[in-house]
């Protein structure tokens, strides 16, 4: 409850979208909203109030702001037009009646874009931040969801051996940069795909692949994966679709495995791409699974166990595109669709 003297209200800036977006979302897509929320939770509830310090950009969120389609297969709930958009953020309780939070306690999960949340922690929704000795903004990336997709994708899905080869698309992103690294821990051959120079120079020089091309400059991405991967690639973890797993298919190895994480290319396309070179999937006994995150949140503790060490140790480093409050939101969630994003995208919303 609000202490007494104290404002029982606070302005609640929003981030509302305006309509169901086609094609490539516009920022003019994202508006905001001016709102009031209560600084306490009603007696006897379960729910927590908290201020959002962090929140997370992630190309899952643009399938959500399409028109919903009865007969498609969806990964998560569209947004409703009118009303707050939501994500992943990192949080600090102000007011909870729910028995496993406290106020001052920090946590990260699902809240919405806004200054102010309240949620009803559920759980592998909400999760209760434990170590504050490496940066809170890590539980938007590197300690969060991405993490976890990394983590869960490169081990639980390709069940990787020392000396494989392995091919990430997308790998200066929120997901990829840590796929790789974690391939080096593993003792693999390690290639990225990205798309600029920049990014390329921060997989070979900071995150430690053994080599990275810029999609954009080559023409023949068959020939490109042919000139990193001269014996063929192990694991692939898909980031991209289209084009790019396409010419991956071509060069895959007997028993090899592909993660598909993700298909940034498809999400903005009306009618998506076809992919040509399928059967190779047969003639190789490729393993190709897709799979969604939240399938393995029970393993969080596990994740947190083993990833821990390595930063602390400086042996896993993380890249953060960082926008500053609220207002510059929909610029940095947009900005992802356009290759923008040097690293994990986030914004700060509040620094406490």
């Amino acid at each position: 409850m609000a202490p007494t003297g104290e404002a029982s209200t606070v302005n609640n800036k929003q981030v509302i979208l305006r309509d169901y977006v086609t094609g490539f979302p516009k920022e003019s897509d994202l508006v905001f909203n001016d709102a009031t929320v209560d600084l306490s939770v009603p007696a006897g509830s379960n729910k927590v109030l908290v201020k959002n310090l962090y929140l997370s950009c992630d190309p899952y969120m643009r399938i959500r702001m399409g028109k919903p389609d009865p007969s498609a297969a969806a990964l998560a709930l569209p947004y409703t037009p009118g009303q707050q958009i939501y994500g992943y953020g990192v949080s600090k309780v102000v007011d909870s009646g729910h028995p496993d939070y406290t106020k001052g306690d920090l946590l990260w999960g699902i809240v919405g874009w806004e200054e102010y949340s309240v949620i009803t922690p559920t759980i592998y929704s909400h999760f209760k931040i434990l170590h504050t000795d490496v940066p809170l903004s890590y539980y938007t990336g590197l300690l969060g969801m991405a993490g976890m997709t990394a983590y869960s994708g490169f081990y639980e899905i390709c069940s990787p051996k020392k000396g494989e080869t392995v091919f990430v698309s997308a790998a200066s992103g929120a997901v990829g940069q840590l796929v790789g690294q974690l391939a080096k821990i593993m003792g693999c051959y390690v290639v990225g795909s990205a798309g600029s120079n920049e990014k390329v120079d921060l997989l070979k020089n900071k995150f430690g692949f053994d080599e990275a091309f810029n999609y954009k400059e080559e023409k023949d991405l068959d020939a490109a994966l042919k000139r990193c991967f001269p014996e063929g690639i192990d694991i692939y973890f898909e980031n991209v679709g289209g084009k790019m797993l396409d010419a991956v298919l071509l060069n895959m190895n007997l028993k090899g495995r592909i993660a598909v994480c993700g298909m940034i290319s498809q999400y903005n396309l009306e009618e998506q791409e076809g992919v040509r070179n399928l059967a190779t999937v047969i003639y190789k006994r490729v393993k190709l699974q897709g799979f969604v995150v939240s399938d393995f949140y029970d393993k969080y503790s596990k994740f947190l166990e083993f990833v821990l060490p390595y930063i602390r140790e400086g042996k896993i480093t993380y890249v953060e595109d960082v926008a500053e409050g609220l207002e510059q939101g929909p610029s940095a969630l947009i900005g992802l669709f356009h290759g923008k994003n040097v690293g994990k995208q986030l914004i700060v919303v509040s620094r406490e």
